[in-house]
């Protein structure tokens, strides 16, 4: 494979931040990225682009596949078939032509970009006809100048697999997929039963009843009932503010002021088709989480060797433990016990970390199972989760941040689980206003979770349990840190600190 040269070394600061980059970053993404210098880029073009480029075959048995909606035009090596570039449609009979064609041809191994969602069929074939199939981002591919055609973009992607030039991208197992098929549904209906409450809201307030600024949660109990006997036509407000929760805080005069409006019969049915969506994708919900606990007591457990780790001891009192444990899922959580399903399948208890709840975990276990394998440093799993900075190296300086322009949802979840630490009284909770005040939100949440991230990673690979140290352990470790750095100024300039007496 070509290895970069001593020319790039110099943008880095030491050999473990070279050997890094080696490892993060396949050759054409750092030509891509610019990490090459002017020289090497030109020859490195030059030789992909010749007959010979004189680099090292990785991959021989290779072939490319330029995915569409209609058709996938597939490129074979010179000399395995009289025709080595053909197209094929998207009909699954075209798709088995395509897996016994580059059989025949001796192809081992495929490459093609992941577009949209038209290489799923393509890549269930090839596989199971017994072909390596290597799904690669379509961003490390692309702005390649003379390469935008089907054809001869399928011709560069076998060209890139056969010297090994391009990095795969994750694929969880057939069982995870299915978990993650469902959670993603189950996340979307969550989503249009919330556009469902606003449309209640909205039509609310075109009739002039404000409700909302006596409740807070239309969606809950109280507002739910007083929606309903809306819709079944009770005007009188008195009648009811009577079907107020008693753990509602505005009194029933309150809600009798707010529930006095223009009762319009346009915005009733309105009102009307509202409720009936709601009640609709929460039925949706209801046989995703039947699905989905299906799904779950199929994945085998898994156990962590935990018998040199000592696990933290449990203070809670036995009556409040009962009494947390007798507590129905709140807001949009599964109707069952996912906490147990979520603990048996990870081997470990992922909620002792402050900010990850089960719905955080769940999102990780859907996206990525419970197999942290692929990455081989928590390095690696952040860089891969978007949570790691990249930065633009010249000179030995850092020259510019480059913001990354894609998403990932489990960096999301754990971005999200780190902004839930605001106002929580513990060792991250402290941590996370300190990165508040000195970085900003938006930085700070992207640190934060990726301290969450990597101490999952930790848990889930070392299976080390997480003892919470509290805000005190914190702020006497800022203090040290923050005494050490005016000691080493001090030094710099010939002085010595002198405590006060």
């Amino acid at each position: 494979m070509w290895t970069v040269s001593r020319a790039e070394h110099g943008t880095f600061h030491n050999e473990r931040e070279y050997a890094m980059a080696k490892r993060r970053f396949s050759t054409f993404e750092r030509l891509q990225r610019g990490r090459l210098n002017r020289v090497e880029r030109k020859e490195l073009e030059r030789r992909l682009n010749s007959a010979d480029p004189g680099l090292q075959v990785v991959n021989s048995d290779a072939a490319g596949i330029d995915v569409g909606n209609e058709s996938h035009f597939v490129s074979v090596p010179e000399g395995r078939d009289a025709q080595p570039v053909r197209e094929f449609g998207s009909w699954t009979a075209d798709l088995e032509a395509m897996a016994e064609w580059l059989k025949a041809c001796g192809i081992r191994t495929a490459v093609m970009q992941s577009t949209g969602v038209y290489w799923i069929a393509v890549y269930d074939v090839l596989q199971r006809h017994g072909l390596e199939v290597n799904l690669v981002d379509a961003r490390a591919t692309k702005n390649v100048p003379g390469r935008k055609s089907d054809v001869q973009e399928c011709q560069w992607l076998r060209r890139l697999h056969t010297y090994g030039l391009l990095r795969r991208c994750f694929q969880p197992t057939e069982a995870i997929r299915a978990v993650r098929t469902v959670w993603r549904l189950r996340d979307q209906e969550v989503k249009e039963a919330g556009r469902a409450v606003q449309h209640m809201q909205r039509a609310l307030i075109q009739m002039n009843v404000q409700l909302h600024n006596a409740i807070s949660d239309l969606s809950g109990v109280t507002g739910q009932a007083i929606v309903r006997a809306i819709v079944a036509g009770q005007r009188d407000p008195v009648q009811l503010a009577a079907l107020r929760d008693r753990r509602i805080q505005a009194s029933e005069q309150e809600i009798v002021n707010s529930l006095r409006g223009d009762w319009k019969e346009d915005v009733l049915f309105e009102l009307q088709q509202a409720v009936e969506a709601y009640d609709f994708h929460r039925r949706q919900i209801e046989r995703c989480d039947v699905q989905l606990q299906k799904y779950l007591a199929a994945l085998p457990g898994r156990e962590v060797d935990t018998t040199e780790i000592n696990e933290p001891q449990d203070t809670m009192p036995e009556k409040k433990r009962r009494k947390k444990e007798r507590q129905k899922p709140k807001g949009n959580q599964p109707a069952f016990n996912l906490e147990a399903e979520l603990h048996r399948i990870l081997g470990v208890n992922a909620r002792c970390i402050d900010g990850l709840d089960v719905m955080t975990i769940q999102t990780v276990l859907a996206e990525v199972g419970p197999d942290l394998s692929a990455w081989k440093t928590e390095r690696h799993w952040a860089s891969w989760l978007n949570l790691a900075p990249q930065r633009d190296v010249s000179g030995g300086k850092v020259i510019r941040h480059v913001r990354q322009r894609r998403t990932n949802r489990v960096g999301n979840a754990f971005r999200m689980a780190g902004q839930s630490l605001r106002r929580s009284q513990s060792y991250l909770g402290a941590k996370f206003r300190y990165l508040l005040a000195k970085l900003g939100p938006a930085k700070a949440a992207k640190a934060m979770g990726r301290t969450l991230a990597c101490l999952f990673y930790r848990l889930l690979t070392q299976g080390q349990a997480w003892i919470d140290r509290g805000t005190e352990a914190f702020e006497q470790k800022r203090q040290q840190r923050e005494l050490a750095a005016l000691q080493r100024r001090a030094r710099s300039l010939g002085l010595r600190l002198v405590a006060a007496a």
